[in-house]
């Protein structure tokens, strides 16, 4: 009799843990459900959606507000302006956007410095290619290519004053740096025939910087002048030197933002890897909140699923990091259905967002397919 009693007590227990765990599996699984749900119900409201554009001070505030607003209203959460590094003109129109809902980031062309008046006071602070030529007067590639020296201090602190101007702007969210890089040793295989140029090993005439002071400042560190060396591409310090000048300018930027309670942002080469052979430039080695890597699958003859391998490359590269990133489209040779595909391939790889070059190749079509993303 006390067998069967002990029998019908184990029965019960184990029908009631049963029955416990079945309704426990229930209940996460319904959660999970309606996780999903809401997540197709709402869209990734974490994915954000920017757009790059450069500022006319001869506009009217209406013009931009119509502007703003069609941006905010396709989907758009924010914009980069370019306003040729003028705060008073950023702070015209900085109100302005925040008011149509968008954030605001201060876009500065930062070591390319065209027709900057102050710097062009002093030809000294150019950057010296290695065939001796300053690009004060002789320029790679196109006239606009002025660039200054990220070693010498004069140079530097001119283009970390311009950073502080912008980061004292009330409501921007972040200073944006571009062209925060050397003059491309390598260009875009896409590009190159606009050159009439073959590039299969660095040519002295790309290939910078070569002034006074850095030659002085690698010479004391390593003992040696990259000039004496027959292949300077070979010689892996030489090129770490530049890495690190370009890594130190940004550090300091990174400071001054922070001080101003502004974070930092960056237009940089599709991932750290390529940026680093094509202009000295390795950005997951940096201080920085966020990278916007200019993915310009167009620019090197790839299809639309390199903007996938390329974010990934990068998303990758920023593990150990606390950095952001955002895949930068370049739209003007788009279509809408590749705008969607774009958006995809970056999504589908690890971006926490896409910005769009540049707000001006913007058709009502491509707008509607940045919407319709947006909202999925």
């Amino acid at each position: 009799m006390k067998f069967k009693f002990l029998l019908f007590s184990l029965l019960v227990a184990f029908s009631t843990m049963s029955c416990l765990d079945n309704m426990q599996k229930a209940k996460a699984n319904t959660a999970e459900s309606n996780k999903e749900n809401a997540s197709e119900t709402t869209g990734d409201s974490d994915f954000k959606y920017w757009t790059w554009i450069t500022a006319d001070a001869s506009r009217t505030d209406e013009s931009y507000t119509e502007e703003f607003k069609k941006y905010k209203e396709n989907g758009l959460d924010a914009v980069l302006i370019n306003t040729n590094t003028d705060p008073e003109l950023l702070a015209r129109l900085t109100p302005l956007a925040k008011a149509e809902g968008l954030e605001v980031h201060a876009w500065i062309m930062a070591v390319n410095r065209p027709g900057d008046k102050v710097a062009l006071q002093h030809p000294e602070w150019y950057q010296v290619s290695r065939n001796g030529e300053s690009c004060f007067d002789h320029r790679p590639y196109v006239d606009y290519y002025q660039w200054l020296c990220p070693t010498r201090e004069e140079s530097r602190n001119h283009i970390l004053s311009l950073v502080e101007g912008l980061a004292k702007v009330k409501d921007v969210e972040t200073v944006h740096l571009d062209y925060i890089r050397f003059p491309d040793i390598f260009l875009p295989i896409g590009l190159l025939p606009k050159y009439d140029l073959e590039q299969t090993t660095e040519m002295p005439e790309y290939d910078f910087c070569y002034c006074d002071v850095c030659i002085s400042k690698f010479k004391e560190m390593h003992h040696k002048d990259p000039r004496d060396t027959d292949d300077p591409q070979i010689d892996m310090e030489w090129k770490q030197f530049r890495l690190n000048r370009i890594r130190d300018l940004v550090n300091d930027a990174y400071k001054i933002v922070h001080e101003n309670n502004k974070e930092l942002s960056a237009a940089v080469f599709p991932y750290p890897e390529m940026a680093d052979h094509m202009v000295r430039q390795r950005w997951d080695k940096w201080d920085i909140d966020y990278v916007l890597p200019m993915i310009y699958n167009n620019f090197y003859n790839e299809e639309l699923d390199w903007i996938g391998f390329a974010t990934k490359q990068g998303v990758q590269d920023l593990e150990a990091k606390n950095t952001e990133l955002h895949t930068g489209i370049y739209i003007p040779e788009m279509t809408p259905a590749d705008i969607t595909e774009a958006i995809n391939q970056a999504k589908a790889n690890g971006a926490r967002g896409v910005s769009f070059f540049d707000g001006g190749a913007f058709t009502p079509e491509k707008l509607a397919a940045v919407k319709k993303a947006s909202e999925n």
